[in-house]
């Protein structure tokens, strides 16, 4: 995972309320566990037709969506399954942080465990993002701000969540990284009392 202090990039707008995890990736792509190729896949039967030529009008096959890094989205986003798929399609798709007047609660914690950043905006913020498609935006995740034109708006980060996003570590590598500390204690505290001499 890498670390993620800031970004800046303009926003791709796609308004739509309660996307469940199976209209961000479809289930007939769930069929890897890698995150190879799934990018493609990222809102396939909203993006792409039957002969695979793209959708015309859909958000992120307009002019100007190439490249962009952050997502804006309608309310509960993410609902549906537990799929992590979700959240990698959307990565493979370019995206480091989707904007949203809502999560849902599984799809959160899977995007902070694999370094997407899911930034929780009041309605009048998120009202004006999606008035403006295009709009460079400025994400400082330290500071757990979001900017754009001459607007600020708070977002709810989590001190590990923030931690983690700030220095590049998934669980794993958190507690790899308190290897030593882990050990010095289990030295100090000695055998478990359930384990047998």
């Amino acid at each position: 995972m890498k670390a993620i202090r800031l970004i800046r990039s303009r926003t791709v707008v796609l308004p739509a309320e309660n996307v469940d995890t199976d209209q961000i990736i479809p289930a007939r792509f769930l069929v890897t566990t890698t995150r190879e190729g799934l990018g493609k896949a990222l809102f396939a039967d909203w993006r792409w037709e039957k002969d695979g030529s793209a959708t015309p009008g859909f958000a992120l096959n307009r002019p100007g969506a190439e490249g962009a890094r952050v997502l804006v989205a309608g309310r509960n986003f993410g609902c549906g399954s537990s799929r992590e798929h979700a959240v990698w399609a959307l990565q493979a798709g370019g995206f480091e942080a989707v904007v949203s007047t809502a999560f849902a609660d599984i799809f959160r914690g899977n995007a902070l465990k694999n370094g997407l950043v899911p930034v929780q905006v009041d309605e009048a913020t998120h009202a004006r993002l999606v008035e403006a498609p295009g709009v460079e935006a400025s994400i400082d995740v330290e500071a757990g701000v979001v900017s754009f034109g001459t607007r600020q708006a708070a977002f709810p980060l989590e001190p590990f969540a923030r931690y983690c996003l700030l220095n590049g570590l998934d669980e794993l590598a958190f507690l790899l990284s308190r290897e030593r500390e882990i050990a010095a204690f289990e030295a100090q505290a000695g055998p478990a009392p359930w384990r047998s001499s």
